[in-house]
């Protein structure tokens, strides 16, 4: 069976696969934003498919009207972070520009645990974690060095 970290590294891959070729569409359609656009839109039918599928029980409207109203912005960050993906890859090469994206997301995913933000489990910022953002940044100058 796999791990929870195997399949993290799967869906990792999978998004720099995504993610270039999602890149290079834009480039053939001349669009970043409609490159954007025709992946949401594949994703929307995929999930809406996987929905019709597996979801045994829908929320009600009480359920939906409790969820505080900045969980549902995530669609904003989502394609404001893709988008620029898209638009950053065919300029900057697929592995800069994943270096430093995935960095950024680290860097927001420790505070967001070290708070405890969106009802996270809480990992305090220790020595340790800040030498691993240290490395990681140092990593991420190697990667890019030229």
């Amino acid at each position: 069976m796999l791990t929870w970290a195997t399949l993290a590294l799967i869906a990792g891959a999978a998004i720099a696969l995504q993610a270039s070729i999602n890149a290079q569409l834009g480039v053939q359609l001349r669009s970043a934003l409609l490159g954007t656009a025709v992946a949401f839109a594949v994703s929307w039918a995929v999930s809406a498919l996987a929905i019709v599928v597996s979801v045994r029980q829908y929320p009600n409207l009480a359920t939906i009207q409790a969820v505080p109203w900045y969980l549902w912005l995530g669609g904003l960050f989502s394609a404001f972070g893709v988008g620029l993906f898209y638009f950053l890859i065919p300029r900057m090469g697929v592995g800069s520009m994943m270096s430093f994206a995935l960095s950024g997301q680290i860097l927001v995913a420790v505070i967001c645990s070290h708070f405890g933000w969106f009802d996270l489990p809480v990992k305090p910022i220790s020595v340790v974690r800040g030498l691993g953002i240290a490395a990681l940044l140092a990593g991420i100058a190697l990667i890019n060095w030229e």
